[in-house]
Parts: structure tokens; sequence; C-alpha cells
């Protein structure tokens, strides 16, 4: 008999109150390379997510596949150490999940982080940039099919999926921190490969500053759900066309690692002033 989507959303939950008393506010998603902000967590419980019932796990390099929840800069919060991607073979409905669990539980606010390319010449590896909206080139949707109103609506509102007040507290937090961080468009694909030179400048025509394999189809389901939301890019390779380099992932990995402290330093003053 097949669990509908909410009574799966709930059996995940149940699980995870039973070994965990926090009830987090703020869900927060640690991308590739970036999971360090996973140690700044306290009085936490961790959670592999092969554990909480109908979760996916984690194959991409990288993401270490646990869901911990605990306190940082004293706010309650649930933070995924790792995603999933439509290349893994999951669907958007699998992919998204965790969200909705999260949702369920009581977030209210969504911090996505990720590595991405990125297109725009201002752009240098290493840099943060701000999602200020996005570009869905998955050719998919993760709403796609029956809908749940007690979810969310049938055809939510995507004229703002990011924040615009918590875009403007990380620019200012940034600012402070002497933190190198811009603000772009971000455009989600499928990968798992990397683009050509005529996809990147195809990419940068319609509008986007920076590429991934990830995050769109995550931030439809949060914006479904009512959550606000903020996006953090890592910019691990240069992807200009005239001087294109071939990317070896190890390289993203290396960049995104060494990016670690700022984007810590930065989530965690973002979370203490929400």
């Amino acid at each position: 008999m097949n669990i509908s989507l909410r009574d799966r959303i709930k059996e995940a939950k149940q699980f995870i109150h039973s070994k965990s008393k926090i009830k987090p506010d703020i869900g927060i998603i640690l991308g590739t390379g970036l999971g360090a902000l996973a140690g700044e967590i306290e009085s936490k419980t961790k959670l592999a997510y092969k554990d909480i019932p109908h979760f996916p796990v984690s194959t991409a390099p990288g993401h270490e596949g646990n869901l911990i929840l605990g306190l940082l800069s004293g706010k309650r919060i649930a933070a995924m150490q790792g995603r999933f991607h439509f290349y893994e073979a999951y669907s958007l409905e699998e992919i998204t999940f965790p969200i909705r669990v999260m949702r369920e539980m009581g977030i209210e606010l969504l911090i996505e982080s990720n590595a991405a390319g990125g297109m725009n010449p201002n752009f240098k590896a290493g840099d943060l940039m701000i999602i200020t909206d996005h570009i869905n080139l998955t050719g998919n949707n993760p709403l796609i099919g029956p809908n749940d109103d007690r979810l969310g609506p049938r055809f939510p509102d995507m004229s703002e999926p990011y924040d615009q007040d918590l875009i403007e507290l990380t620019q200012e937090i940034a600012i402070q921190e002497k933190i190198r961080i811009h603000r772009g468009v971000y455009v989600g694909v499928t990968g798992p490969n990397f683009e050509t030179r005529a996809e990147y400048r195809f990419l940068r025509l319609i509008g986007a500053d920076a590429v991934g394999m990830s995050t769109v189809p995550e931030v439809i389901v949060a914006r479904h759900s009512g959550l606000r939301v903020l996006g953090i890019s890592c910019i691990t390779d240069e992807c200009i066309p005239d001087r294109l380099r071939a990317v070896d992932f190890k390289l993203v990995i290396r960049v995104a690692k060494e990016a670690e402290p700022k984007i810590t330093r930065l989530v965690k003053r973002v979370v203490e002033k929400i």
C-alpha cells in the first residue's frame, strides 16, 4: 500500500522527535564542502539519514548524510549535513522531502548553501554570493502531481523566492565581517557534468551569475511550504567561456573547504541576528 506524502512526513517527524526534544525554528542545508558549520552546533543530536524513515541517502562526495538538531548562536536549528541531487537518480519529491519534514517540525526559515560555478566576470573562486533569484533549468518541478492543500497552495507565488530582508541583513553582516560577497542569480541544472563553453555563454546571456546542480527544487518546496529563504553560494570555479579551464571536482571541494570559515562565520552571525 502506498503511503501518502503527508503520512511519510509525519512518520519521519515522529522518529526524529523520539531522538531529540529540539523543536527547530531554522533549517540549514550545508552543501558541497560546507559541512564545517555542523561543528559549531551545541547540545546536538546527530541522526544518519539512513536511519530516518523515508529519507534518501547522500551519495555525492562531500555530503556526510546527517541531520543535526541543536543550538547555533542561541537559536534552535535543524541542519542537513549534505543534500540530495537529481543526478543521484532521486525524484524531486525525494530530494525535497527533508524540507517538508523540517517544516512539519516547526521551522519558519531555511538557509541554503551550495557550491557553484561563477559566470559573472566580477566573481573570483572563493567568493560568496547571496542568491537574489533563480532560474530553473532542471526541466522538472517538485510540485508536479496531486497537490495536498495542507502542505501548500496549488499555485505558489515565486515573485520573491529569496527573502529581501534576509538578503539585506546578510549583506550588512558580510560588510561588518569584511567578507567579500556579491549578489546574483543562480541557475539550477541537473548535472552531473559541468557545462560546455556554449552552455556557459547561454546561461550568462539569460541572466545567470552562478550555476549549480541543487538548491532550486528545495527553494520551490520551501516557498510552497511558506518558509522564508536565504541562499548563499560559494563560488568554487570561474566559468568564463573565453578563458575556461577543465574543472576537477577535487578542486571544487578544495575551494569550498577554504571558503568554509567565511561562510560559517557569516551564517552564525545571520542566525544570531534573526
